[in-house]
């Protein structure tokens, strides 16, 4: 089960996920006030969120699936296993690892960028068709943002500017609790967690405090690679997965 972060929905998983398919039965969610999922009704917290994910895996009967997240969805499968829900856990860049200063940042920095494109939304197709424009655009996001396709990073920016809860998760993610990890031995499976060396949202010193509060997991470095694996290094995000989960 992919469950994405802040931006299109499970469209952000476009880029891997037919390939993901070829192997495994997969399934792909939006979150409450993303892609086709109606907004929660009430708090949209991390905890909520989650909440969400889990009423959908015991209504679904998927008890045991494998979880797959990136960004905020990484953050939330690995909160998925921390409460013995699922079965392998793959994170990718996950968040809730920062310090007080890199949140401080992280904010500072990602809360602009979404006004700007709100405000750019109907001239995102262009400026995005063009690797100028992708550069100045996705420089925060990935390690090589020219050499990418404008219809793969296009659904992510503009779910940024069109999703309803957009600002809430982002509030959630800045201004709520940081993650809990897991003692050893606690996770119902195996649990991996990758980052892109030139992540510039959760930057790379933040993966050795999840592998210590996540003592179980394997960390894996995606070299040349930003926030979004799935972008930046498809093929080995594939391969990783695969490689990690049932």
């Amino acid at each position: 089960m992919l469950v994405h972060g802040l931006g299109a929905g499970l469209r952000s998983w476009s880029p891997i996920i037919d390939e993901l398919a070829e192997s495994r039965e997969v399934i792909a969610i939006d979150l409450p006030g993303f892609g086709e999922t109606p907004p929660l009704s009430g708090e949209v917290s991390i905890s909520t969120l989650t909440d969400s994910v889990v009423a959908f895996i015991r209504e679904q009967g998927l008890d045991g699936v494998s979880t797959v997240g990136q960004s905020m969805g990484g953050r939330m499968v690995l909160e998925l296993a921390r409460r013995g829900v699922g079965g392998d856990t793959v994170a990718l860049d996950p968040g809730g690892f920062w310090s007080d200063r890199e949140l401080l940042v992280f904010g500072a920095t990602l809360r602009p960028s979404i006004a700007l494109v709100r405000a750019l939304r109907g001239a995102l197709p262009t400026l995005l068709g063009n690797p100028v424009g992708r550069t100045l655009l996705l420089a925060q996001l990935s390690a090589r943002p020219w050499a990418l396709p404008r219809d793969v990073v296009l659904p992510d920016v503009r779910g940024l500017a069109d999703s309803p809860s957009t600002g809430a998760a982002l509030d959630a993610l800045t201004k709520g609790p940081k993650q809990e990890g897991a003692a050893a031995g606690t996770v119902p499976g195996r649990v991996t967690i990758g980052w892109g060396r030139r992540d510039l949202v959760t930057v790379p010193r933040q993966a050795e405090r999840a592998a210590e509060l996540f003592p179980d997991a394997v960390l894996h470095w995606f070299e040349r690679c930003g926030h979004f694996p799935q972008w930046d290094a498809p093929l080995e995000a594939v391969r990783l997965i695969l490689d990690h989960t049932d």
